[in-house]
């Protein structure tokens, strides 16, 4: 996560002075594909902390734009909420997703079993 913040920052960074829009649809497709990656079960806390971070970068990004106008943390947050996915999870459990692409039972599968015991056949 850490190499990963620190080329958001880099790249806010390079487009410092593109309009607000651009910043967060690009910061948008940069957060949705972290999430498609490790969007898995247990590992929420990890990706609320990354939108957060880079929140915070986008933050001092826009406030080292002009002298004049300093955005606030309440703009900022209007543009997080408005730009950058909020974390939730996009895989299932490994037991889950396993059962689902291959169920124990065909639907309509249902036959009785065949009357052959150990031993061979009885008669």
């Amino acid at each position: 996560m850490r190499a990963k913040l620190h080329d958001v920052k880099k790249e806010l960074r390079r487009r410092m002075h593109q309009p607000v829009p651009e910043q967060g649809a690009w910061l948008r497709s940069v957060v949705q594909g972290y999430f498609n990656y490790h969007a898995v079960p247990g590992n929420i806390v990890v990706m609320q902390t990354f939108r957060a971070r880079v929140a915070q970068h986008w933050h001092k990004t826009l406030r080292r734009r002009s002298q004049q106008h300093r955005p606030n943390w309440e703009r900022t947050n209007r543009l997080v909420q408005k730009w950058l996915p909020r974390a939730h999870n996009l895989h299932p459990w490994p037991e889950e997703r396993f059962l689902r692409n291959h169920p124990r039972q065909e639907p309509g599968a249902v036959a009785p079993l065949a009357g052959i015991r150990a031993g061979g056949l009885q008669q």
